[in-house]
């Protein structure tokens, strides 16, 4: 383990101690994080402990929620964490935030709503590079006048989530290939674009007046200079660098 990874597992507890801490002071003292939403395990301490049986409690002390992996694909939060990047409240079956967006208009929250003794919540997203997200999540029991305190709190929480979240994925050295890329050619680029668009190699091919063969060797140069492990991740990865264009990915 580097020195730098060591360093961040040391930070760790202090971490934990104030995003509960923050959650206490607002009424709002169950917590939930996770360093990476598609990562079916738990987010858990240097040897391996759920920091949800360690340090967080649950509105339900008898829902071990850590241990259910089909959650990622059905809890509304999650699903909302991944479309938008700034915190936004739970509140009477309903996702708020700093702006009218139809985004979590379009969010189901009914299984919330139904969940007994969930009151509200706060959830800030954590959006890192390389397509990693991350959440941490502040809830009640009961009502408490979330908009109210999402309003004067919010960005103090997302700060909060934001130290928690990179620190523990930069101890465990997540994204594990993370390189700092290379310059790409022109062609790379190029090949990487028309994947983008949705093109075969064979019609990159016939556009760029290539071998197919030649853009798979072009594709795979383009992936290694960025670190990626396949074509999805490389459009994903030189999207967010600006190479390929956001629409087009």
């Amino acid at each position: 383990m580097t020195d730098q990874r060591a360093e961040c597992w040391a930070e760790m507890p202090a971490l934990i101690a104030a995003v509960q801490a923050a959650g206490d002071a607002i009424g709002l003292p169950y917590v939930a994080a996770q360093a990476d939403l598609g990562d079916p395990e738990p987010m858990s301490d240097e040897e391996g402990r759920p920091y949800a049986e360690t340090s967080f409690h649950w509105v339900d002390p008898s829902y071990a929620y850590w241990r259910d992996r089909k959650l990622a694909l059905q809890l509304a939060f999650l699903t909302a964490a991944r479309l938008v990047a700034e915190p936004f409240y739970y509140s009477d079956g309903r996702l708020g935030t700093w702006r009218a967006t139809h985004l979590l208009d379009e969010v189901d929250c009914s299984q919330a709503r139904n969940t007994p003794n969930f009151g509200e919540a706060i959830i800030a997203p954590v959006h890192l590079p390389r397509g990693l997200v991350g959440a941490v999540f502040w809830c009640s029991r009961e009502p408490i006048g979330v908009e109210a305190i999402f309003a004067a709190q919010a960005g103090h929480l997302h700060n909060l989530a934001v130290k928690l979240i990179a620190t523990h994925n930069e101890a465990r050295g997540r994204p594990r290939n993370a390189t700092v890329p290379q310059t790409l050619t022109r062609r790379e680029v190029q090949c990487l674009r028309w994947a983008a668009a949705g093109k075969t190699d064979g019609e990159i091919g016939i556009i760029l007046s290539l071998s197919v063969s030649t853009v798979r060797f072009h594709l795979r140069n383009a992936a290694g200079k960025l670190g990626a492990t396949g074509r999805a991740q490389s459009i994903q990865i030189a999207a967010g660098l600006g190479f390929v264009g956001a629409r087009a990915a």
